[in-house]
């Protein structure tokens, strides 16, 4: 398991003190209840409302560097492995540990485990949709703050590696910043050039020239779209690098934003488009949103098949091409549906784009070997008891 970064914003928060700060106040009062009526060995069932893929350590990592610091005992049990799949309502991880030391951790906790399982498993099936297109976890920007990204990025991490394991797919290969690039197996965050760089230059293809003059070394992929000009200004970029075009080591990311169709389409020539290149998704009945990702503004299929069929003609058959923009896992099954030529995608739309489907919750069912718990969640208990399930991690005082 890699190291975490420390973040701009809670700096690993395991001081009591920090803890205290945080946490909800009646998991305070709860635990100076404990501390003057005697404490009790507790264990937690952790479930997560909707269906999630098991990716605890973070939330595992912080716990156990908590009682290294303060010298008690914890122990993380699970049936699952990180990558299992766990079913809405199933407790993915077991705690047991001292009550008055884990009650004001149990905030944190759930932050931890909530929105990255539900993530991982979005980033998972959207793997599962282009096993042979590698993605680029481009979500920093979307986070609420360098923890969540940390969080992101690491779910990322998981349903890629997950999809590599179980798929062979390519999954995601790496993020966007440094700080998490060792999620993935990397030094350093993987990235081109912003719309800001081509306005600083005034044109694509300079921006294009200076950034291959100071950045040799990293994969040579222009951004397209800011003058509304993708396929003009492709063709002026390949002409001023014809080595890196035939080679195959240029390529162009299509992020043509949904208030425009990309150069040379409208409505009428997106579908013709579809009829020419992927006729069989034009015998099908679509939703609206189905339909917009099909021959719709922005980075439609249509989109991608045209500015190909562009490449190609002009003669340069050999460039890449990356594409972002909402590729969630139902877009990136109508991509491949549609068979559209993708080299890769960048995407932070892992992301969950519905909060309340990702609350974690924790429930004790057992104080010092009794079993207690609040009425509608006796399963937890029982299913405890029926899958017996084995030791997952434990505390180092040393």
């Amino acid at each position: 398991m890699s190291t975490p970064k420390n973040t701009l914003y809670d700096k690993r928060v395991t001081s009591r003190e920090d803890i205290t700060l945080w946490t909800d106040s009646y998991f305070t009062n709860s635990r100076q209840c404990a501390e003057r009526d005697g404490d009790k060995e507790v264990t937690y069932a952790v479930f997560v409302r909707s269906p999630a893929m098991f990716a605890p350590d973070l939330a595992v990592s912080w716990l156990k560097e908590v009682a290294k610091k303060e010298g008690f005992d914890v122990i993380f049990e699970s049936r699952y492995q990180p990558g299992d799949i766990v079913p809405a309502g199933e407790a993915q991880l077991y705690i047991t540990g001292p009550f008055t030391k884990l009650a004001e951790c149990e905030t944190f906790l759930l932050q931890k485990i909530g929105a990255v399982s539900v993530a991982a498993l979005n980033a998972y099936r959207a793997c599962q949709e282009l096993p042979d297109i590698p993605f680029i976890a481009m979500g920093a920007r979307h986070c609420c703050g360098t923890e969540m990204q940390e969080m992101m990025d690491y779910a990322a991490s998981i349903g890629g590696k997950t999809a590599q394991r179980q798929l062979g797919a390519k999954g995601f290969i790496n993020g966007a910043s440094n700080a998490t690039a060792h999620f993935f197996g990397q030094e350093e965050g993987m990235g081109t050039m912003p719309h800001a760089l081509i306005g600083y230059y005034d044109s694509t293809l300079e921006a294009a020239k200076a950034f291959k003059a100071a950045h040799p070394e990293k994969p040579f992929i222009v951004l397209n779209d800011f003058d509304g000009k993708e396929i003009t200004d492709s063709i002026d970029v390949c002409q001023a690098f014809p080595e890196e075009a035939k080679n195959g080591s240029l390529g162009f990311r299509l992020d043509t934003n949904g208030a425009r169709y990309i150069e040379g389409l409208n409505h009428d020539s997106s579908i013709e488009v579809l009829h020419n290149f992927a006729p069989q998704m034009m015998i099908e009945s679509w939703e609206e949103e189905q339909l917009k990702v099909l021959y719709g503004k922005g980075v439609s299929v249509a989109a991608i098949w045209h500015f190909r069929h562009e490449m190609d003609k002009a003669g340069f058959p050999n460039i890449k091409i990356i594409a972002s923009s909402g590729f969630n896992a139902e877009k990136c099954r109508m991509m491949a549906m549609a068979k559209a030529p993708l080299d890769g995608v960048g995407t932070g739309s892992y992301i969950p784009s519905d909060f309340h489907k990702t609350y974690a919750t924790a429930d004790i069912f057992r104080y010092d070997g009794s079993t207690r718990v609040k009425a509608g969640r006796e399963y937890l208990a029982e299913r405890y008891a029926e899958q017996s399930p084995v030791i997952f991690d434990k505390s180092d005082k040393k």
